[in-house]
């Protein structure tokens, strides 16, 4: 299909540059370009771009969990069910199990904050569900960090990552990284439970890795990340909606030419 745009484009480009032409076909050609290029754009517009979004679950909403499970400690629950599609690490252990409405006090956690949870700080940020990660005494007995991970391509056109939190703690104990590179939040907007923060991913797009967002141990206090409705910015690609207007009026010009 590629090959056969490619062919009617040079042929079309050919004869845009034949001094033969009368007026009449000139404008025919020149059409005929304008129609070859709405293909390709219509190729890459925004929604064929969000396809290459290959991380899943962003929002946490594809939870699989009871709304009937109590809210009480401990409250384990399987990490596939809580969060498909990531895996939680609590120190350098890969967990298994997740809590589910239900926090520590002192020890590292991940949680899923579900429909029957009552408090707002931490709490669910939007939707169903929000996650909550917890830094301090890991299982096997030492203190670590709490984190997720996924991995996945980011979008060829992303200029930014945005995500909604609410951070306990020293702001600098919210871990966020990419293929190992450590990336900054930088503060867009406060609200009364949650602040929005973005990321400059621009210099990752395209590129396939492991998405890691932690709470980080901090021995002069406790570190709690409660985040949610992670995205990507997107790079505008040309409007389709524009781009038929202007072959509507180069259709209509075409006309009045061959009435001429």
């Amino acid at each position: 299909m590629k090959a056969k745009f490619f062919y009617i484009s040079i042929f079309s480009l050919d004869k845009l540059l034949d001094d033969s032409l009368t007026e009449r076909n000139l404008m025919k050609h020149v059409v005929h370009l304008f129609f070859v290029a709405w293909l390709v754009a219509l190729c890459i517009s925004p929604d064929n771009a969000k396809a290459q979004v290959t991380f899943q679950n962003l929002d946490f909403e594809s939870a699989i969990l009871s709304p009937a499970l109590p809210n009480q400690y401990p409250n384990l629950v399987p990490i596939s069910s809580a969060l498909p599609d990531w895996t939680g690490y609590l120190g350098a252990e890969q967990q298994t199990q997740v809590e589910y409405n239900a926090l520590t006090s002192g020890d590292a956690n991940i949680a899923v904050l579900g429909p029957t949870w009552s408090t707002s700080e931490p709490g669910i940020i939007d939707g169903n569900y929000s996650v909550l990660l917890e830094a301090g005494a890991v299982p096997s007995g030492y203190t670590g960090n709490a984190s997720i991970e996924q991995t996945g391509t980011i979008p060829a056109n992303a200029e930014s990552m945005q995500l909604k939190a609410w951070v306990y703690g020293n702001p600098s104990d919210f871990g966020i990284s990419f293929a190992g590179n450590t990336l900054t939040p930088i503060l867009l907007s406060s609200g009364a439970s949650y602040n929005t923060y973005g990321i400059n991913i621009a210099p990752y797009a395209g590129q396939t890795g492991s998405l890691e967002l932690s709470a980080i141990f901090d021995t002069q206090g406790a570190t709690w990340i409660n985040f949610d409705d992670i995205s990507f910015v997107l790079t505008p690609e040309p409007s389709i909606v524009a781009l038929t207007a202007i072959s509507g009026l180069l259709f209509g010009a075409r006309k009045w030419f061959a009435r001429r």
